[in-house]
């Protein structure tokens, strides 16, 4: 998948003169913890953007019902019908954000609007919840019965689901040495030194660490496009994975700053990889 000449970040001065202007977009806050479903909705009601809604990686972007590793794609109509509930529409634009550069979850977010369900108008706000306090500063807090759809249905073009973005274990077991695996762990995970979540430590056979904070300045903005193009690996048949396939959009999200061709996504990534023990595994560099 090739992007097309655009940015898909946006800036908190950009994204302050956009709200300002008055065109309709939706703003949604994705702040997340791995492991504490509470936090993102806790951190909302503590103090967001004025007009955004809470946009749940537990509930929302992932259906943790269903198999496939530690955050499992919901169904395309359960997350369309959730999306009009929070006013999504595919024909308005959308700004998503998260307090860790994108990392925890406005690039799953944006994978799950732009990659996978094909809205053309997404943006991840560069540094996030970070960079607005920092350039803008307001903050407001709501009562819950506001967080999660203040805002209008909107009606629109239909959503067209895009599977072709997504590969699954079996993909990957069967094509082997033909893909370029990406693993947007961090390097201790990857080797297997330290592995915190799942129950077996190591990587896929021929995955290449690339942590999905090396994307990122210290400020937690991205780098420039051009220093993305420099570092980022480019070959035929790229995957994207990481422990349940959060970061590893923000490795998808770095390609398309970068201008470059997008690596598919393994959902299930580490998560799934190792809920079958026949899998190979490999620790160490």
């Amino acid at each position: 998948m090739h992007t097309e000449h655009r940015s898909f970040l946006i800036t908190a001065r950009e994204f302050d003169r956009l709200l300002a202007s008055g065109q309709p977009v939706s703003v949604l806050d994705c702040r997340a913890s791995l492991t504490d479903p509470e936090y993102g909705l806790n951190v909302w009601l503590e103090g967001h953007i004025a007009g955004s809604v809470f946009l749940d990686l537990h509930t929302v972007l992932a259906d943790k019902t269903l198999p496939g590793g530690r955050f499992p794609l919901p169904e395309p109509w359960k997350f369309v019908e959730n999306l009009a509930g929070l006013g999504v529409s595919s024909e308005h634009s959308v700004v998503v954000l998260d307090d860790a550069g994108g990392r925890l979850a406005a690039a799953r977010a944006w994978w799950m609007l732009y990659c996978w369900m094909g809205h053309a108008k997404v943006s991840v706000l560069d540094g996030g919840l970070t960079a607005w306090k920092s350039t803008v500063g307001t903050l407001v807090s709501n009562d819950p019965d506001n967080a999660l759809g203040c805002l209008p249905t909107r009606s629109g073009p239909e959503w067209s689901v895009t599977n072709h973005a997504l590969v699954d274990a079996g993909h990957i077991e069967e094509r082997g040495t033909d893909l370029l695996l990406l693993d947007g762990r961090s390097e201790v995970r990857f080797t297997g030194e330290h592995e915190p979540l799942d129950s077996v430590a190591g990587h896929i056979p021929g995955a290449i660490c690339r942590p999905a904070d090396h994307n990122l300045e210290d400020d937690g903005t991205f780098k420039a496009a051009g220093l993305l193009r420099d570092e980022l690996p480019v070959q035929p048949n790229m995957i994207s994975y990481c422990g349940g396939g959060v970061a590893a959009c923000h490795n998808i999200l770095a390609y398309a700053v970068a201008g470059l061709p997008l690596p598919r996504l393994y959902a299930g990534s580490w998560s799934d990889w190792v809920s079958e023990l026949s899998r190979p595994v490999v620790t160490g560099r």
